[in-house]
């Protein structure tokens, strides 16, 4: 049983008038609304097969962006609580013409709990999480065995889960708890983080590395079940 825990931490934030705009104008398309009981039928909403990439707290949404810009050919969905962020995002997409982007404003944990089917995702990502520093305040790190679980139940079998963070200690519990998933292999090799991944920078990794941090990046690869 997941333990409660949630996604996210509401962070302070004034939405611009822009961001404000754009979730206003543009919510019907890019903002998916959640049904009480309902599954997302990916497919019916982006209007085709593709693969699905699912991002968890997207921050202001510039990396994710990018990356639906240098991938047609894949579907993207970003979960997120910033309305900010929400709303920057959404301007972006609109003013890149984006069509295989799609926001949703809720928790991860609930959203996967209760909307989101088994084996949905070709690729879960989550960049930069609050790591949470102190360590009396470990515990609310959302890098747990848990919600690793959840995670993996929501991979398809050779889909990918990329984590990446600036803070050391957060690296080795991440590098811990996915490295004990007999489900995943680290593409990298055993203990070892990923380099050269492709993903574009984020806003948190550009604040990260100002303040001198290294960037740890672990990229997982979920193994089929073994045939009987």
């Amino acid at each position: 049983m997941l333990r409660t825990i949630r996604s996210y931490v509401r962070r302070a934030g004034r939405m611009t008038p822009k961001q404000a705009s754009a979730l206003n104008e543009n919510s019907a398309f890019y903002s998916l609304d959640l049904a009480s009981g309902s599954l997302l039928n990916l497919n019916q909403i982006f209007g085709r097969e593709a693969p699905k990439i699912l991002e968890i707290g997207f921050g202001m949404g510039q990396s994710l962006a990018q990356m639906a810009l240098n991938q047609p050919e894949h579907d993207f969905l970003g979960l997120e609580v910033h309305r900010p962020g929400l709303g920057a995002l959404v301007a972006h997409a609109k003013e890149l013409g984006l069509t295989n982007l799609r926001v949703i404003e809720a928790d991860a944990v609930k959203v996967l709990n209760e909307h989101v089917a088994e084996q949905s995702f070709d690729k879960i990502q989550i960049f930069f999480p609050d790591p949470w520093p102190k360590k009396r305040h470990h515990k609310r790190r959302l890098i747990q065995p848990d919600f690793v679980d959840l995670l993996c139940t929501r991979l398809k079998p050779n889909g990918y889960l990329h984590l990446a963070t600036d803070w050391q200690d957060y690296a080795l519990q991440m590098m811990t708890v996915l490295s004990n998933k007999p489900e995943l292999k680290n593409t990298a090799g055993c203990g070892i983080y990923a380099i050269n991944t492709g993903r574009p920078e984020t806003k948190f990794e550009r604040r990260g590395r100002n303040l001198g941090h290294s960037i740890w990046d672990l990229v997982f690869i979920k193994t089929p079940p073994e045939a009987d």
